[in-house]
This record gives C-alpha cells, structure tokens and sequence, in this order.
C-alpha cells in the first residue's frame, strides 16, 4: 500500500495513542498463565499484539472482547495443535520462549519473512543454561522447535542490554526451581518487573539486579494500558520539524526507564510539558504539550543508545533538520531489526536528498539540511515507515511512502492521526 503525505506548515490539536506496545504484550501473556480472569483496557490494537494474544488462545487462554476490553481467562496451558505464529514480532518469540519452556509439551513457533531472519541466540543461551531444549533453523534462527520441561533458576548477566532477554529469563523464571536472577550491564525498560508484581510475584529489584523468587502464584488483574511512548516519539517529531505547533498527547505511559526520550529532546532545545501525572498499573501516566522549536543537535552513544533504540529512526529525521545534527554511536542492535534499520535510514535519506555518515553501529547526520519529495521505501519496518511519514511533512513536495502498511504492526492509526493533527 502507498501513502501520499503533503507538505504541513503546522502541528496541533490533541491526540490520543494506542496502548504500549510493551505493556501489551506482558499483560497479554501473564492475563494468559494467571489464575482467574484478567481485564485488559486500552490493550494495544498493533499487529504485533494480536500475536501475542492469537498465540495466547492457540495455549488454550480464552480471550474475549468485550466493550472495548481485551478479557483473558488464564490458567494452564495446553499443547498448541499447530506452529504458533509470532507474526513480525520479536517480542512475542522472545519473550513467549520463556513461558514455552517451562510447560510440559512442545511447541514449535515462528513468525514471517522478517521475522525469520532475526537472531535467536540471546535467548536460546540462557534457557538453554535453566535446562531448556530449543531447536533452531542454522542454530539460530527462528522457527523455534521448544521442548519444554523442568527448569531450574540461574544467575545471569545479560552480555547486550535487551529488556526483550530479560524479560524471556524472567518469564521462565516463573516456572523454575529456586530463584531467578538477572543483571543488567545497563538499566532497561522495567514493565516486565512491575507487571509481575501487579500479579503477584514476588521479586527483588536493586538497581540493575533483578531477582525473582521461587512459587510465584500470578493471579488475575484488572488493567489499563497508557498510550504507548514510543509511538508519541513520531508526533513530537512531527511538532519540532513545524514552524507552528501546539499538540498535546493525552494519556501517555511516562515510566522513568522509558524517559530518555523526553530527557534527550528537551536536551536539543525541545518545548515540552508533562501534565496532569497519575499512575495505573504500576505505570507512570500523562499528557504531553508540545510546541514548535529551534532544536540543537545530540549524541546518542552508550547506554543512552539502549534506552532510545526504537526512537532512533524518529530521532534521524529530527536531528536532519536540526541546527547541529545527530550521531548515534553503539547502535549494532539496529542491524538485525525488523530491516537492517541503519541501512534504511541512510536509503531513505539518500532519497530524499539528505546527507548521512553511516558506520557498522551507528551513523552522522549533518544538520541544517532540507528535505525534498520523494517515494520512500518502508522496507517492511513500521518504525521506518512512520519516521519518513513525519519526514514528509517537512519535504518540498508530496511524497510516497511504499509499503506503508508496514505501520499496522504497532499503530494502525496511524496515517488518519497524522493527518488530524498536520491538515
């Protein structure tokens, strides 16, 4: 499908997200293997959320809609009669593995093209050390052959910051004998933890150790999705790339591990309020105002590199049109995204008459540049496919975005809230 975006001058009004995509999937597996029923609002409506709850009820979970709700009866799981199906979503393969691995049956699960090309062995390593039996395709690759069974605890230090890893360890952790512990080398996204405890597990938290203890007795919740962050990431950018611009972003999960984002952009000289805090869940939530601004460039390196992974694309396009540009250092995770996100940006920038410095785990981009029509190509990557959305608004002329519906796996809104709030 192909998307015709038109230049805007202006960015305003108020927007309401979809569910976090993150805290989608966590609800939607642990409502799954709680005991009782679990009540989900707000669950997100992206492609890759749906997956988790199809392979959720392929386990035997009942899951109904009911008045705008998701509605998981959970309890055991059962042997799935077919492959379960993870889609494009490398949350739901890595994080179901851990569940998978403790249940006394095996199970096979892949997902499509993109997602068959994506490396596994950041997970198979560890459930391998709790005592798991996983087959992969070249050793590596999904679709994953999983023999569950007994699993015992371990302690392990993760080798590459991956909120996704830990969150597989932790999950099969719920299962095993004796506790669970893992360190992070940088602190990450903590939705899993503080899902788990609104379940009812019991674990520790001391900076970047983790440890859960042994019997969690999960039981089921009545919930509420913030609206997902990373998603407010494009229409922020959408607001500094206008000379006028006022939009406020209601409803928006602000969890301290998912604020840099907000930190960085106000680091460049962004306009930006937080309103009206509260919590649900566990969850930080609340509106955002933004507003037009002159923005300075910034450096994204280290661990400030693993909180904004999934920003990144977003915060190319800003930091071209920047008044310092952007260099992002330690990025090699972006390499084996859903598209080797590096070289895609670069393709796109290319096309639109956009200069880029790109190296194996990062690139430089010059700032002050101008962005010009073009037909861009999503390459399959919803999160490419929403930054070069944004980009268009600041272009010469009309552009084309191919395989726009690339969007649909996390927002599928998308494109009619860009157009609400851009004219």
């Amino acid at each position: 499908m192909i998307q015709t975006i038109s230049p805007a001058r202006a960015v305003e009004g108020m927007v309401t997200l979809p569910g976090d995509k993150s805290i989608s999937h966590r609800y939607g597996m642990l409502g799954a293997i709680a005991e009782g029923t679990t009540t989900v609002a707000n669950y997100s409506t992206g492609a890759d959320c749906q997956s988790t709850l199809g392979a959720m009820a392929a386990l035997g979970a009942k899951i109904e809609r009911r008045d705008g709700r998701v509605v998981i009866q959970g309890g055991a799981l059962r042997e799935p009669a077919d492959d379960l199906d993870a889609g494009n979503s490398g949350s739901t393969i890595r994080m179901l593995s851990g569940i998978l691995a403790a249940q006394p049956f095996t199970s096979r699960i892949g997902g499509d093209e993109s997602l068959s090309r994506r490396p596994m062995q950041r997970i198979i390593a560890p459930l391998t050390q709790m005592g798991a039996r996983i087959e992969a395709r070249d050793g590596k690759f999904p679709p994953l052959t999983i023999h569950g069974g007994e699993l015992h605890g371990i302690d392990y230090t993760l080798p590459v910051a991956s909120a996704q890893v830990k969150s597989c360890v932790l999950l099969a952790g719920i299962f095993a004998k004796g506790d669970t512990i893992v360190r992070e080398p940088v602190r990450t996204r903590d939705h899993t933890e503080i899902a788990l405890s609104e379940f009812g597990a019991d674990l520790e938290v001391e900076r970047r150790v983790i440890m859960l203890h042994e019997g969690a007795r999960l039981t089921g919740r009545e919930l509420s999705v913030p609206g997902d962050l990373s998603s407010a990431a494009f229409f922020l950018v959408a607001a500094l790339l206008m000379p006028e611009a006022d939009l406020v972003i209601h409803g928006v999960g602000l969890n301290p591990t998912r604020s840099a984002l907000l930190d960085f952009l106000m680091s460049m000289g962004a306009s930006i309020k937080v309103l009206d805090l509260n919590q649900t869940g566990g969850e930080v939530v609340g509106d955002l105002r933004v507003r037009a601004s002159k923005v300075t460039g910034g450096l994204i390196e280290g661990a400030l590199t693993a909180a904004l992974i999934d920003e990144i694309p977003a915060l190319a396009v800003l930091g071209a049109a920047s008044s310092g540009g952007l260099t992002v250092r330690d990025a090699s995770e972006l390499r084996v995204k859903e598209t080797d996100r590096i070289a895609t940006i670069a393709a796109n920038f290319e096309c639109m008459g956009l200069k880029i410095e790109t190296s194996p785990d990062g690139f430089r981009i010059p700032g002050g540049q101008k962005f010009h029509a073009a037909r861009i190509d999503s390459a399959g990557d919803h999160r490419i496919a929403m930054a070069f959305s944004v980009a268009a608004l600041a272009a010469d002329g009309p552009c084309q975005i191919q395989g726009a519906e690339a969007a649909d796996v996390s927002f599928p809104e998308f494109f009619s809230t860009l157009r609400e709030i851009a004219g």
